[in-house]
């Protein structure tokens, strides 16, 4: 018997989500990046090369399936820019991509998901770089 696939999320359904579904579907986006507070919460392992899911839109259809083709654990103060460029969001620099994720994971929704209206990253928290090739439904 197959497994289905799981489900691949980028951030919240709504605008940040469509922003990061359309790099992907377009080929500007081939790397995210999440926490490893993130996989310790949920119980979840962390990513490992090979591993696909089933990429879905705001509106929870699906989009393609993404392939996880690397995975590196590093601090958020270790970030190269190779990986921020490879977002795909338009960062020009490790500096933007650090202040456009800060933005994120300390805004009201991360915040309200977390558990923790006061929650913060720092240089030293562990982040999972993740590259990805992508296969549109």
């Amino acid at each position: 018997m197959v497994e289905p696939l799981p489900v691949s999320e980028y951030g919240f359904p709504g605008p940040l989500r469509d922003l990061l579904v359309d790099a992907i579907r377009t080929g500007r986006k081939t790397s995210t990046t999440s926490l490893v507070l993130e996989y310790e919460r949920e119980g979840e392992p962390l990513p490992a090369v090979g591993d696909r899911a089933i990429v879905i839109d705001s509106a929870g259809d699906p989009v393609g399936i993404e392939e996880i083709t690397q995975v590196r654990v590093v601090r958020l103060g270790d970030v190269d820019r190779a990986h921020a460029l490879d977002e795909g969001e338009g960062f020009t620099s490790v500096a933007e991509w650090r202040a456009g994720h800060e933005g994120f994971w300390h805004g009201a929704e991360y915040r309200e998901w977390w558990g923790d209206p006061s929650f913060r990253v720092d240089d030293d928290t562990l982040a999972v770089l993740v590259r990805f090739r992508f296969e549109p439904a």
